[in-house]
């Protein structure tokens, strides 16, 4: 294709911005940063950088990869034009008021990636995104312009290692309530701490972003084998070939995706989200990726309910190793073969939809195809041999959870819990109880308050179950909120129980002592309680006064859907 085709052919949206005589003002400006009036001619392509100095997930490694993106644009005949949006760390916020900002941070960064596009009439969009809420943020943003995009993943840490073993974060976690319980010394737990993040690059388990990395790829909106190429190489702090060789290839993409206008609502449907929930369960992936399918369904008006979800997940078997339940870490995800081996091992056991068709333009059974999978590698397990029979995200109901709550499994955990409630209405409250001893084996922890409305912000509480964890109490010890805990935990947790407490909903009833009984065979979260008990307390309670008054934080309390639903702010009914 000759520059003149290009400019004939790919920049019809953004000539609303910068031809004719009446758009003087706005070309002038334009070359105040640089361009020319033949940079203007071509198609002016969005990138959306969530890039941040707070973190390491997002942090330079995404500048590094626009930069690949950038050269490969303007090689292809294309005009790139970077933009940043916000991105909160749920690993430093943790544990604190500033959590609440971590979701809320998803509909800012979908809100700004819009606004930004819509008022400069971009021709394409390039999404850059590398943690929890900045890929589901980047995707909803994608999904609502519906314009030839991409969402690129800026790849996993390099794990830290220590004592013989690899680390990540979820090993500091779990070290502070080991460290509490006098079980590992002050040097371990300090040495822990400084070498669990060596470099660059999101959380190295099957946590929020490499889920969501997985589903992105399964779901067709960013190429397949990109995404799970590490963000640094051999030295763990250095960007590599490799990862800005990928990002090149995305930037050399975006054209041709304009040039056959290849939108989201063109390749993202049904089969698509169904594609999502495989992924997650059958890599034991983060119960968040629930929360965001269910946004993505939002967003692109395609039905899709909890009870969908529990359907594909308890048919779907449990292959992949990984932390936080398992052994391996995404980097060596990557070696043994990466997504691609997941999917192509998925399609030989019908799992997936072969044939929905990704952003290259080609079908996903197309793109499995080119798997390699290395010899000897014990991170994918076989159709054979899985490690579960069944995927680990499940969906319980029942008098505490009417309309669902979700529990992450491997396989090996107790699939019967009864014991009584320990109520607390703040996850800090929760946690000091930890960690001074007050909860023990057979307790039910209630932490509520915490989900879209009340916190706001569904709070995780990876704090409060890797605690648990730490003190050898993972497997006694019952976990249940309103807000999240993701698969960040080797513990019994349940989350994203809707409706939530500050709403009305049965968990906000709960009193000190209550037996709940969860029961994983039958699917069913109860408080043994009658209905008339329920109803009575039901009578007499009164909500809480909102936490914030004013700003973003009441914003989205007062327009954010429950957790079943998303947890969104872009639909109105």
């Amino acid at each position: 294709m000759t520059n003149s085709d290009v400019t004939t052919q790919l920049n019809a949206r953004s000539r609303t911005l910068v031809e004719g005589d009446n758009r003087a003002g706005a070309r002038a400006m334009l070359k105040a940063i640089g361009l020319t009036d033949d940079d203007l001619k071509k198609p002016l392509i969005a990138i959306a950088n969530t890039w941040t100095e707070i973190g390491p997930c997002n942090h330079n490694h995404l500048r590094i990869l626009s930069s690949s993106i950038k050269e490969s644009i303007r090689r292809a005949g294309g005009t790139p034009l970077e933009f940043n949006t916000i991105s909160i760390s749920d690993g430093i916020t943790m544990g604190t008021e500033g959590m609440k900002a971590s979701l809320i941070s998803r509909e800012m960064v979908a809100d700004s990636i819009e606004l930004v596009t819509r008022a400069n009439y971009f021709d394409g969009v390039i999404a850059i995104s590398s943690c929890d809420k900045t890929i589901p943020g980047t995707i909803m943003a994608l999904l609502r312009l519906d314009l030839p995009s991409v969402m690129i993943y800026g790849g996993s840490i390099a794990p830290g290692h220590y004592n013989g073993r690899d680390l990540t974060v979820q090993d500091v976690f779990e070290a502070i309530g080991a460290y509490a319980a006098d079980r590992i010394s002050r040097e371990e737990f300090a040495a822990i701490e400084n070498e669990a993040c060596p470099g660059p690059g999101a959380c190295g388990g099957q946590f929020t972003a490499n889920t969501m990395s997985m589903v992105a790829e399964l779901m067709g909106i960013s190429p397949m084998g990109v995404n799970d190429v590490p963000a640094v190489g051999a030295d763990k702090v250095t960007v590599s070939e490799e990862k800005k060789g990928a990002a090149a290839r995305v930037g050399e993409l975006i054209l041709d995706l304009i040039e056959r206008d290849w939108r989201p609502s063109k390749f993202i449907t049904r089969k698509s989200l169904e594609n999502a929930i495989v992924g997650a369960a059958g890599s034991g992936g983060s119960t968040n990726a629930i929360l965001h399918t269910l946004a993505f369904a939002r967003e692109a008006g395609i039905p899709f309910t909890l009870d969908d979800i529990e359907n594909i997940s308890s048919h779907v078997p449990l292959l992949v190793d990984m932390k936080p339940t398992g052994k391996y870490t995404a980097v060596d995800l990557h070696e043994a073969g990466g997504i691609r081996l997941f999917a192509r091992r998925m399609l030989e056991g019908g799992y997936l939809h072969g044939d929905v068709m990704t952003v290259t333009g080609r079908t996903l059974t197309e793109e499995a195809a080119a798997a390699r999978e290395t010899p000897g590698q014990r991170v994918i397990a076989p159709l054979d041999a899985p490690i579960n029979d069944s995927g680990g995200l499940v969906v319980l109901k029942g008098n505490l959870a009417p309309r669902g709550a979700v529990i992450k499994r491997k396989g090996d955990e107790p699939p019967y819990h009864k014991g009584p409630a320990r109520v607390f209405d703040r996850e800090e409250d929760a946690m000091d109880a930890v960690q001074h001893g007050r909860i023990v084996a057979g307790d039910v922890v209630i932490i509520r308050y915490e989900g879209p409305v009340g916190g706001p912000g569904m709070r995780e509480m990876l704090g409060v179950t890797a605690a648990l964890t730490g003190q050898n109490l993972g497997r006694d010890v019952l976990l249940i909120t309103d807000g999240r805990f993701s698969g960040a935990t080797k513990g019994m947790c349940i989350g994203h129980v809707a409706p939530e407490a500050m709403i009305g909903g049965p968990i906000g009833l709960l009193r000190e002592g209550d037996i709940i009984e969860c029961d994983i065979a039958t699917r069913s979260l109860n408080v043994l309680l009658s209905e008339e008990e329920l109803e009575a307390r039901r009578a007499a309670w009164v909500a809480p006064k909102p936490h914030y008054a004013s700003g973003v934080m009441r914003k989205y309390a007062n327009t954010a859907l429950q957790a079943d639903d998303g947890a969104v702010t872009n639909v109105f009914a």
